[in-house]
């Protein structure tokens, strides 16, 4: 992010810059001179990567995740200080900016608070109150407020004048309240306390149209159901949402539990300008004015506030599945430099094959047609063994789509056929293959290939290294999130965006391999830049030392002190080249070498020797003992991989589709989604099933991403398989006791928000939380939607993307 630091107005207290960075320091439990150096290496051009590796004297250690935290902090409260500056502005030019006011302003630490302060002096267009207040109403409204003892019809008789459009005296009355209705609706303290109030009391209520019953079936769950605003899970609110979108189901936001007379909000109300019923003339038009302003403008208000932020929160979760979910799939480890045959499945079209040798090079491509309709299976197998002996092939990639287990059975056979070989087969998922294979990076990459066959080559590629090829695809296609289509662009690119520059940086880059998109994705080097750096290694041969980065067009100082660190050049003129240390820091190295005798390629690697060496003795004014501590690391294990070793799942034999499976069953499989209600596996059967999160553990479960993360390999028994609906039910818990297999039944009931009955508090539609009863539905509904047959009903309408099963693009 590239944040430019708001100087201090003239006059102002303080400085805004300053109060910012304290803010944040406060929050991150840090101190205030990190986040300064933080901010300043931020609007310097510095990446998140770049300063949690390579700054971190600056900083003190402030690590990735806080950065972030950081940077994220810091764009809000810049942007609140922007709005602050234009609120300010505002008000003083319609001159009614007093001291207090400007102190109340100055004082908003979020926007909705500033928003509510800004209100009455909002420009708008003209309201009921500002023409009752240009008939000359405002002091009858005033002396009803001030003296309830006046008799409303009698005070408002005086100011009776049809000129002024006031015809009669219940007219005059009708100005007074919409004068007062304004009035209440715009104390800023008043709303805040009610928005507040409104959030831990209130719950967001839904209901099926009239008729929408069939067509809105996917939602029944939702037909007649309630929960606490506070209590609703993101997908839950999304899924809400999205049935009120496609005008299924009617919404409503109840502030609290119907009671007779008055709510404790009109309450409220009332005892903040003075209203109370004494029996006085004018308290029962005083207390008809409160019950219109809460009915008419201040529920509206706080309705639309408090829709905006549980959309807001639960876009804010969902991103965050997201992204963690990416993470997990971008750093699942890599099979390494093996030559690997592609196999992109189908049945009428057949199978696409694509050889890639170590580097990912295609070296090779066919088609071969072993299933259905054509069935020539033994001429397939002996094309994949002549392919896979004329080019030493390791690795049998086989994607995961339709005709995936078929074609898994096909390797299976070529293994079998010929040991010699020395064959491993792998199902990889192919998510995203079709919108890659399509892209124009595809056609510039692979260009005269048919687009068919770059399917093949992406999921060979993929199993040889993961990131480097999911990073040339757009992270929403890859299928890892839930609800994405629900959220905002810009909030979920950013936060992916982040994701894949970490990945990237963490593990580092082979600049003498690697692709445009990887590159773009290293600290510091733009798409145009990637580019450049590929055109100069295409013209002139791989770079042979950093130094060499130099000399590509438009790579100035800024970008190489932001890249150089992130880029491995193996096998060039300097050893250090192909480690993490830094180009500025190989200074220390050198003292390093000079301390302990003999080359730097010498001490790279050499346990004994690094060991004995003292950080302290070459600490500097320049590198603290964080950075030569690092250094240290690194040179011990040089380019290391923070991605954990290869290892492959085994499908059960004879299990090939869901009428193959039986609870009871304990089966292999790959963790293909983590959502907040629990994990989706793939065993095997061209269906995930849902390991639902109080089927992980005998222990409460709040995050499923605490049990498991996307590309985990892990054994589940099946508890309920449903044919017809095509829903898998299994569980983590092998001990488990399978469901009696019931055709058309659902998993077995679980209480909505994903906790066992037992580990709930109290019982049918009531729990006590926090001393206080709360409704919690007004109907259990027949099946809960945080279980597999809800979650596969989801995922079959789109409204879940479970991953691994997103690119079923042949027939």
């Amino acid at each position: 992010m590239q944040a430019q630091a708001q100087p201090a107005r003239e006059g102002e207290s303080g400085n805004v810059t300053t109060s910012i960075e304290g803010r944040i320091a406060e929050e991150l439990g840090v101190r205030e001179r990190q986040v300064r150096a933080a901010v300043e290496l931020l609007d310097g051009g510095s990446t998140v990567p770049f300063i949690a590796r390579y700054r971190k004297e600056a900083t003190e250690m402030l690590d990735d995740a806080q950065l972030r935290t950081l940077e994220e902090r810091l764009r809000y409260l810049r942007e609140l200080e922007e709005r602050r500056t234009a609120v300010l502005e505002s008000v003083r030019e319609q001159g009614k900016l007093t001291d207090a006011l400007e102190a109340q302003i100055r004082a908003a630490d979020t926007k909705a608070r500033l928003e509510d302060i800004y209100l009455p002096y909002k420009p708008k267009r003209r309201t009921k109150a500002q023409i009752a207040r240009e008939a000359g109403l405002e002091p009858l409204a005033d002396g009803l407020l001030g003296d309830p003892s006046v008799d409303p019809l009698a005070a408002a008789a005086a100011f009776v004048d049809a000129e002024r459009g006031v015809a009669d005296p219940a007219a005059a009355l009708d100005g007074a309240r919409a004068i007062l209705t304004e009035r209440f609706s715009e104390d800023a303290d008043l709303i805040g306390e009610l928005r507040e109030r409104m959030w831990t009391r209130g719950r967001l209520a839904s209901k099926v149209k009239e008729g929408k019953e069939e067509a809105g079936a996917k939602f029944s769950d939702y037909f007649d159901f309630a929960e606490g605003f506070a209590q609703l899970p993101s997908h839950r609110v999304l899924a809400l949402l999205r049935g009120e979108k496609e005008d299924a189901l009617d919404l409503v936001l109840e502030p609290e539990e119907a009671v007779e007379g008055p709510s404790s909000y009109e309450t409220t109300i009332a005892a903040r300008f003075g209203v109370a019923q004494r029996g006085r003339p004018g308290d029962k038009w005083l207390g008809d004015t409160v019950r219109w302003a809460w009915r008419t403008r201040i529920l509206v208000h706080l309705g639309i506030d408090l829709r905006l932020r549980l959309r807001t929160a639960a876009e804010d979760e969902a991103v965050r599945v997201f992204a963690a979910n990416l993470r997990d799939l971008l750093l699942a480890a890599p099979a390494g430099t093996r030559a690997t045959l592609g196999l992109d499945p189908g049945f009428r079209t057949g199978v696409k094959v694509a050889v890639v040798d170590a580097t990912g090079k295609v070296v090779a491509t066919d088609v071969i047609h072993p299933h259905v309709p054509a069935n020539r299976w033994d001429e397939s197998l002996a094309k994949l063994a002549r392919l896979a002996r004329e080019h030493a092939v390791e690795l049998v990639a086989i994607g995961n789509g339709t005709a995936s287990r078929e074609t898994d059975k096909l390797a299976a056979d070529l293994i079998a056929r010929h040991p010699e070989l020395k064959l491993t087969k792998v199902m990889v998922s192919e998510a995203g293959a079709s919108v890659y294979s399509a892209s124009a990076f595809a056609s510039q990459e692979l260009p005269g290939l048919d687009v068919s066959l770059r399917g093949a080559v992406s999921i060979a590629r993929r199993l040889q290294d993961p990131l480097a090829e999911l990073v040339k695809i757009d992270p929403k296609s890859i299928g890892v999130g839930q609800y994405q289509h629900d959220l905002s662009e810009v909030k979920l690119s950013r936060s992916l965006d982040a994701v894949v520059e970490d990945c990237v940086n963490g593990v580092g880059v082979d600049v003498n391999t690697a692709s445009a998109p990887l590159l773009s994705r290293v600290s510091g080097i733009s798409g145009g830049l990637a580019e450049n750096i590929v055109a100069h290694r295409d013209a002139n041969g791989p770079f042979r030392s950093r130094r060499a980065l130099k000399d590509v067009a438009r790579l100035g100082p800024k970008a190489y002190e932001q890249c150089a660190g992130f880029l491995r050049i193996r096998g060039g003129d300097d050893p250090l080249d192909a480690s993490s240390v830094h180009p500025e820091a190989y200074p220390v190295v050198r003292r390093m070498v000079k301390s302990g005798g003999g080359e730097v390629a010498a001490l790279i690697g050499n346990t004994s020797v690094l060991r004995s060496l003292r950080p302290g003795d070459f600490v500097d004014d320049t590198f603290g003992l964080p950075t030569v501590t690092d250094i240290l690391r690194e040179l011990e294990k040089p380019g290391r991989d923070p991605r954990p070793a290869f290892r492959t799942a085994t499908f059960k034999e004879g299990v090939e589709k869901i009428g193959d499976l039986a609870p009871g069953m304990v089966l292999e499989g790959v963790v293909t989604n983590v959502a907040a209600f629990g994990a989706f596996v793939d065993v095997g059967v061209h269906q995930d099933g849902l390991v639902h999160v109080s089927a992980m553990s005998k222990t409460f479960v709040k995050d499923p991403r605490d049990v498991v993360k996307p590309g985990d390999v892990v054994r589940v028994k099946v508890q309920e398989v449903d044919i017809p609906r095509k829903r898998i039910s299994l569980t983590l818990r092998l001990d488990d006791e399978a469901a009696a297999p019931a055709a058309g039944q659902g998993a077995p009931r679980r209480e909505r928000g994903g906790r066992p009955p037992q580990q709930r508090q109290g019982g049918g539609g009531r729990e006590r939380r926090g001393g206080r009863r709360r409704q919690r539905r007004r109907r259990r509904p027949a099946t809960p939607p945080a279980n597999s047959a809800m979650a596969d009903a989801l995922r079959k309408a789109g409204l879940l993307d479970p991953g691994g099963r997103g690119d079923k693009r042949r027939g």
